[in-house]
C-alpha cells in the first residue's frame, strides 16, 4: 500500500494527530474489491467520461475571515492583523498573503457564506455533503469519491477511480467496501510495478488472488463470483500495471513545470502536483489533506507560515489543469470543517464557528472571477446568500455529469438514498 506522507503538522484541540498525505483508494484486502468494482463499470456502461474532482481538505477550520472574507472596517480584535489586496477581478479583495490567487481570480470562485456545517473536527462533512452527528442510513453516507467508483468507476484501465484520505472518515459507507480506501504504502508502491518483480513473486499474488476467491466463492454459494474471472484478470493489471507508479513519480515531471509548485519555503508541494498527475493518468477522485488550521492560539503566525504555501499550491494546481486543456473537466474545491471565531482571544487565536464558513472553488467548466456571498460586519454570521454545503455537493456532482435529483442508490436496507439532501440544487451563480 502506500501512504504519501508529508510535515507532520500536529495535533488539533481534540489530541488527533494530523499530517499531510494522499491514498490510493478503491481497493479492498488483497485487492479482491476490483474485480467486482470493473464488473459493476462494465455493466452500467460508464467508464469513458473523464470529468474529475480534486478536493483540497484544510484539516482544523481554517479562519474565512483571514483569507477570502478580511473585514477592512471592522476593530482590530475581528480584523485582525492581514490587510486585503486586489484581485485581477474588480471589486474582489483576498488576504495579502495570497497575492497568486489574486492576480488569476478569474479562474477562483469563493463562497464565503458556507451554512450548515458542525463543530466537529472530522473530514465526514466535506466529503460527504452530510453531517457526521445526524443520523444516517443503514451502512452510512459514502463519500464523493465512493460514489464516484460506483457509478463511473475507472476511467482507464490500470488505474484506480479514488485517491482518498486515509483513517476512517474516507467512508464507503452502504456502498460497501469495494469503494473503500486501499493505502498503498512503502513497499507495496514497487509490488505494483512489473518491472523488476520476480515470477515468483507474481505467482504468489496470483496465488493469493486465487486464494481469496476461492474463500469468497465458498461463501457465496449462490455462484454470483463464478462469473468474476475476466475482472480479476483486469484486477491483476492494476496490480501490476506502471502507469499507477508513473503517475505518482513526481520525479518524471519536467523541471519547469515541477518548479511551478515549489513553495514560498523552497519545499516542494508534492501533494498538489500529484493530484494533478493523477486526474491527468485517469483518476476521477482525489483527495489532499494540506496543513493544519486549528488556530486556537497563534492564529496570525500559523497563517503567515501556511497561507504563502496554499496560495502557490492551489495557484499551480489550477493555472496547470488550464494550460493542459483541463479546466473544464476538473473541478476544484479547498475547505474544513468549519470556520473561525470572529473575534480574535487572548492567545491571539480564533476559535471553532461553525455557524459560518468558506469554500474556494475552481475548473469543472464553472463561472468562476467572483466571490459569492457576503458576511456581516463582523464575519459571524451569513449576511448575503447563504449557501448550504449540499448546494456546493449538488455542483459537484453536476459538474461531473450526475442528477443528484434523479440518482439514487440503495443503502443496506435496500432503500434508495440520494447523495445529498433533496432541496439542494447546483448553485446557479457557478452552473
Amino acid at each position: 500500500m502506500l501512504k504519501i506522507l508529508g510535515n507532520q503538522q500536529g495535533r488539533f484541540c481534540d489530541g488527533v494527530s494530523r499530517r499531510n498525505f494522499l491514498q490510493l483508494g478503491a481497493l479492498a484486502a488483497g485487492g479482491l474489491s476490483l474485480p467486482q468494482l470493473l464488473q459493476a463499470e462494465a455493466a452500467a456502461g460508464l467508464r469513458n467520461s473523464s470529468k474529475a474532482i480534486i478536493m483540497v481538505y484544510l484539516p482544523g477550520g481554517p479562519s474565512h475571515q483571514d483569507m477570502f472574507d478580511i473585514k477592512e472596517d471592522a476593530p482590530r480584535e475581528i480584523r485582525g492583523e492581514f490587510k486585503a489586496i486586489s484581485t485581477n477581478v474588480p471589486g474582489v479583495r483576498v488576504c495579502e498573503h495570497l497575492p497568486r490567487m489574486a492576480a488569476m481570480w478569474d479562474k477562483f470562485a469563493a463562497v464565503r457564506s458556507v451554512v450548515g456545517k458542525s463543530d466537529d473536527h472530522n473530514s465526514f462533512h466535506v466529503m460527504t455533503g452530510h453531517s457526521r452527528i445526524k443520523p444516517q442510513p443503514a451502512g452510512g453516507w459514502p463519500s464523493v469519491g465512493a460514489v464516484l467508483s460506483k457509478l463511473q468507476g475507472s476511467s482507464v484501465p490500470g488505474i484506480p477511480p479514488l485517491v482518498s484520505l486515509a483513517g476512517k472518515e474516507s467512508v464507503a459507507g452502504f456502498l460497501g467496501a469495494a469503494h473503500g480506501p486501499f493505502v498503498p504504502s512503502g513497499p507495496a508502491q514497487k509490488d505494483m510495478v512489473l518491472n523488476g518483480v520476480s515470477s515468483e513473486r507474481l505467482d504468489d499474488r496470483k496465488s493469493l488472488l486465487t486464494e481469496f476467491d476461492r474463500f469468497r466463492r465458498d461463501a457465496d454459494r449462490s455462484g454470483l463470483m463464478e462469473g468474476l474471472d475476466e475482472f480479476n484478470k483486469q484486477a491483476f493489471e492494476v496490480m501490476t500495471s506502471s502507469k499507477l507508479v508513473e503517475a505518482l513519480d513526481s520525479k518524471k515531471e519536467g523541471a519547469k513545470s515541477a518548479e511551478r509548485y515549489r513553495g514560498r519555503d523552497g519545499n516542494m508541494l508534492r501533494e498538489f502536483l500529484l493530484a494533478r498527475r493523477l486526474v491527468e493518468s485517469g483518476v476521477r477522485c482525489v483527495t489532499l489533506n494540506f496543513g493544519g488550521w486549528d488556530t486556537h492560539s497563534g492564529n496570525f503566525t500559523t497563517l503567515k507560515r501556511q497561507l504563502p504555501n496554499l496560495d502557490v499550491g492551489l495557484s499551480a494546481l489550477v493555472q496547470d489543469l488550464h494550460d493542459r486543456g483541463l479546466d473544464k473537466d476538473v473541478s476544484v474545491v479547498a475547505w474544513g470543517e468549519f470556520g473561525r471565531t470572529p473575534r480574535v482571544n487572548m492567545s491571539a487565536g480564533r476559535d471553532h464557528w461553525s455557524r459560518v464558513s468558506c469554500a474556494l472553488l475552481a475548473g469543472g467548466g464553472m463561472k468562476t472571477g467572483q466571490a459569492i456571498g457576503r458576511t456581516d460586519r463582523m464575519g459571524g454570521e451569513a449576511y448575503e446568500r447563504p449557501v448550504q454545503v449540499g448546494e456546493i455537493f449538488a455542483t459537484l456532482y453536476h459538474n461531473l455529469g450526475i442528477d443528484t435529483q434523479r440518482v439514487t442508490l440503495p443503502d443496506l436496507s435496500g432503500r434508495p438514498q440520494y447523495f445529498i439532501d433533496p432541496g439542494h440544487e447546483p448553485m446557479r451563480e457557478l452552473v
